[in-house]
């Protein structure tokens, strides 16, 4: 079969005060036509550079090919022209990104964003590309795409959003399409929807898939080979079942050890215990009324019943617009509930006054998702994590010394604390956050989607260093988030939220043994890679 991508000992060099000489070096990978080759690593391995360098992306001159070459289709890319790569980006090659909100234009309708890919590279008169535009919207699967060609992004979900960068990819039916990181953010039933699309895709036009990922339920899914990169090196490739079964590097053998299993451990389920938190027919509605016209009403909480015992980690899963962190929100009260109750240790604060809430403010404290959105990046850690217990009273004296002590639970080096968040690793900034929260000495702590952009093993690392603090400090962990593995190895039980209702709730193991309810089996049944259980398997994949 003939290879569509070929890059042969490509070494990208990086300025000169970073950490090593080069971000990849002596890379060499092929991607044949109808293949799909996922490209693995944890943050900072050189995955999402080659990408980079094959779409000449690359923001020069702070990064620069050095040696090697890349050829698509036998034509070398190195030596391009700017005019020739232009060409070629959209006509044969084509780029999934990881976040569409952030690569789709907000202020121009979706149908225009495709249809300009087709203005550029073709002759098609406008009644021509307007019936391509629709032709590849419901290609990748578009609902009512009449509707959606004239809406804005920001009207569309996460899923449609990505089916419309899909969708800009696919229109010139490149022979090359590179995925970096395109399901990161999206639960188990999109995200099954989407590997599902780009599978097809690439068996029906035999289009080479180069597939970046750190989620290896999705190279089970997808890959038909795998290469595993580490500091800018290639330090294994292979088939994908022969890698994932029986990998032969010691780097990704610590990969594969890392992936969560589906298979939830024997935890001691806490009954007795006092209740932390507890909501009652919690409801929360965004629109209606209005000067001119009534707006629709959405329902993003319905009569939401939950409670968390001290200790006790309670995660909340289901997909994108169920609700999970309308509730989490409401609880913060960082939106108001429309009706219901939110009790802390019996007293309830779902409906007190601001003033009367900031005495309770710090016995809830939140992680996010992004850690690097959720600290000033013009404060020092030191500073963000004093913030809080200064505003509330203490010493800079004894909140200085509160910031040593935490940064040394969590594996920071306290003599760090005059760093600023840039100057730590994605996984190093998450640690922070959860040295901020911890600084206020809370009772319940909500992780929203807290680990869900981190790497298998940063992520298997802060899941153990939640843990432990949630039973060193006998805290309730309300814990949020799409992905199935997590919530199977973290949770003691589970809530299930569809529609903005929750549809079952029980012990962790339980409901993932047994499930009941039909949204929550078809929520299992989409997880990606279901049936392997990575280094050996359990069942034919």
């Amino acid at each position: 079969m003939s290879a569509v991508l070929d890059i042969s000992g490509l070494s990208v060099r990086l300025p000169a005060n970073a950490d090593r000489p080069h971000a990849i070096e002596d890379v060499s990978l092929h991607v044949d036509a109808g293949e799909t080759l996922c490209v693995v690593g944890e943050s900072g391995s050189g995955k999402s550079v080659c990408a980079q360098a094959v779409m000449d992306l690359l923001p020069r001159p702070h990064l620069a090919p050095v040696a090697g070459n890349v050829t698509l289709l036998g034509e070398s890319l190195l030596d391009a022209t700017p005019k020739r790569l232009r060409a070629l980006r959209g006509e044969r090659m084509s780029m999934i990104f990881q976040e569409p909100m952030t690569a789709l234009n907000p202020v121009m309708r979706c149908g225009r964003q495709i249809e300009e890919v087709l203005a550029t590279h073709t002759e098609m008169t406008p009644a021509e590309r307007a019936a391509r535009v629709r032709e590849v919207m419901v290609a990748v699967n578009l609902p009512e795409p009449d509707k959606l060609i004239h809406a804005y992004p920001h009207q569309l979900s996460g899923g449609q959003r990505q089916r419309i960068m899909i969708a800009m990819a696919l229109v010139l039916e490149p022979a090359l399409l590179i995925a970096d990181e395109p399901t990161t953010a999206l639960d188990v039933t999109t995200q099954a929807q989407i590997l599902a699309l780009i599978k097809r895709i690439q068996v029906e036009r035999q289009t080479g898939v180069l597939f970046i990922t750190h989620d290896f339920g999705v190279v089970a899914e997808i890959a038909d080979r795998v290469a595993v990169m580490q500091n800018g090196n290639l330090v294994e490739t292979g088939e994908t079942r022969r890698v994932l079964i029986a990998p032969e590097h010691d780097y990704t053998r610590m990969l594969i050890a890392a992936v969560p299993s589906l298979e939830p451990p024997q935890r001691t389920l806490i009954t007795a215990s006092h209740v932390a938190l507890q909501t009652r027919s919690l409801a929360k509605v965004y629109g209606g009324g209005g000067l001119r016209r009534r707006r629709r009403e959405v329902h993003a909480a319905r009569d939401v019943d939950i409670e968390i015992h001290r200790g006790e980690t309670l995660g909340i899963v289901g997909e994108s617009g169920s609700g999970k962190s309308t509730v989490a929100r409401c609880i913060m009260r960082l939106v108001e509930p429309t009706a219901g109750e939110v009790l802390l240790h019996g007293e309830q604060i779902g409906h007190l006054s601001a003033r009367a809430l900031r005495p309770h403010r710090r016995r809830i404290q939140v992680i996010f998702q992004d850690p690097y959105r959720s600290l000033d990046p013009r404060q020092t850690v030191g500073s963000a994590i004093m913030e809080g217990p200064r505003n509330y009273g203490l010493s800079r004296e004894a909140a200085d010394a509160r910031t040593v002590d935490l940064l040394s639970l969590v594996s920071i080096d306290p003599a760090a604390r005059g760093r600023f968040p840039h100057q730590f690793s994605g996984g190093q900034r998450q640690r922070i956050c959860i040295a901020r929260a911890l600084a206020m000495e809370p009772e319940v702590l909500v992780a929203d989607e807290a680990v869900s952009a981190l790497d298998v093993s940063i992520q298997a690392q802060v899941l153990e260093l939640l843990d432990e603090v949630r039973e060193r400090f006998d805290l309730a962990l309300l814990f949020i988030t799409h992905d199935l593995r997590v919530a199977a190895q973290i949770c003691d039980r589970i809530a299930v939220m569809h529609l903005g209702k929750v549809v079952e709730t029980g012990p962790t193991a339980e409901v993932f043994a047994n499930p009941r309810d039909d949204y929550t089996k078809r929520l299992f049944e989409a997880a990606p890679g279901r049936g392997w259980q990575f280094g050996r398997i359990q069942s034919e994949a």
